[in-house]
């Protein structure tokens, strides 16, 4: 075989190969485009004059108590009231036998009469040694007798009007009435019960819940705020004295009337850090009862430089601080730590974080991660509830149930 040769076989297979991979290289598929910028929508906020709201918790409690107390010893003889009825005030709820007390009152105006008939005596006795004594026809010992014993009998008079009013005041004590007008409880006797005034024996309770009190909890430390920002005149007081109240019940519904605050207790509980706030609530149909758990939001007063970022522009990160992802001048993300001072509406009022300007992103936040480079497009408003559920499918929308509170969406 042509070593020379370039056809010989081994030059064939050498050109074989060769072919073999230019076309594999040819074959190879082009290179991947770069990623597109992904687009976000964002709100800029702007510092401007802020409702403030305060979520506080409480426990309504009656506007009078009465306890219906026994004041004199006795068999109870009858009930005159229905349990958990209106009772008024003066309305008589039991009697109690009355006729130990009705003897004491006779016997003591008996001895009233008898002493008003004694001084009658002595002092026409009296009047009349005045004129013997003027005439030498009595000694002065006598008219000095007969006066002192017109004295002694005045004093009997008094004595006995004392107790016939003592007798008289036991005597009504047995019929023991309403002190207050309100919704009564169960009674605590029984027909034929004995009770004791010596033992104040409990035998009821009145409380007027219309109006009603709501006592609620706050913290020192929020309180020395409030105050604080009102003395620096950043938070103007919506009045001079008091501030609207809403409140919501048990289950989460909001309670139809408005209230208004009374008073700040000036003493911090030790063992709670916390001072009682409370408000009066007009309770006409006797929704609020004594003693439920409620929770208030009141209305402190405006912020004139406050911010407010849309809800689902807020997230939280594992350590439970609040951030928002926010665009700056060069279109890049970067991660904003914010302090949260409260509510308004369905945004939250923020404090410290962020700058008149900035823009929060609050649509797309599950594509972009601090650092990358966005497509942003301004929302003209704060999105809708419907945007709200779109941009952030993860978010707990049950904001009846979180009593006012607005609701946090957690971006993926």
């Amino acid at each position: 075989m042509d070593a020379n040769n370039p056809y010989s076989r081994p030059g064939l297979a050498t050109a074989a190969m060769l072919a073999i991979i230019l076309a594999a290289c040819s074959g190879a598929p082009a290179p991947k485009n770069p990623t597109q910028v992904p687009q976000v929508s964002v709100v800029t906020v702007h510092r401007g004059p802020v409702p403030v709201t305060t979520q506080l918790p409480g426990r309504t409690s009656p506007f009078l108590v009465a306890q219906v107390r026994a004041r004199v010893d006795g068999i109870v003889q009858k009930r005159d009231f229905t349990e958990g009825g209106e009772v008024t005030a003066g309305q008589r709820l039991y009697q109690i036998d009355p006729a130990s007390y009705q003897a004491s009152l006779d016997s003591a105006t008996a001895s009233l009469k008898k002493a008003s008939a004694n001084l009658a005596s002595t002092t026409a006795q009296a009047e009349r040694y005045q004129v013997l004594v003027a005439a030498n026809a009595v000694s002065q010992q006598d008219y000095d007798n007969a006066v002192a014993a017109q004295g002694q009998a005045a004093a009997d008079v008094a004595t006995g009007k004392a107790s016939v009013a003592t007798a008289q005041i036991n005597l009504g004590y047995t019929s023991v009435a309403s002190p207050i007008t309100g919704r009564i409880g169960p009674s605590l006797v029984t027909q034929g019960a004995y009770v004791q005034a010596s033992a104040a024996t409990l035998m009821a309770t009145v409380q007027q819940i219309d109006p009603i009190y709501v006592d609620l909890n706050q913290a020192s430390v929020e309180s020395l705020r409030l105050r604080s920002e009102v003395a620096s005149g950043r938070l103007k007081l919506s009045g001079p004295d008091r501030a609207r109240v809403t409140l919501f019940l048990e289950d989460g519904t909001q309670y139809s009337a408005a209230g208004t605050l009374q008073f700040t207790d000036i003493t911090v509980d030790q063992g709670t850090g916390s001072v009682i706030v409370r408000a009066i609530f007009p309770n006409p149909r006797f929704v609020l009862l004594p003693g439920m758990f409620v929770r208030a939001r009141i209305e402190e007063g405006v912020d004139e430089n406050g911010l407010l970022v849309p809800e689902v522009g807020v997230t939280h990160d594992p350590t439970g601080r609040a951030t928002a992802l926010v665009v700056g001048l060069d279109n890049k993300v970067t991660v904003h730590t914010l302090q949260l001072r409260g509510t308004s509406g369905n945004q939250w009022i923020v404090s410290g974080g962020l700058e008149d300007g900035d823009r929060v992103i609050v649509a797309g936040l599950q594509n972009v991660q601090p650092g990358a480079l966005v497509q942003a497009s301004e929302l003209p408003t704060a999105p809708t509830a419907a945007a709200r559920v779109a941009a952030a499918p993860t978010a707990r929308a049950d904001a009846k149930h979180a009593l006012g509170h607005p609701v946090i969406a957690q971006a993926k």
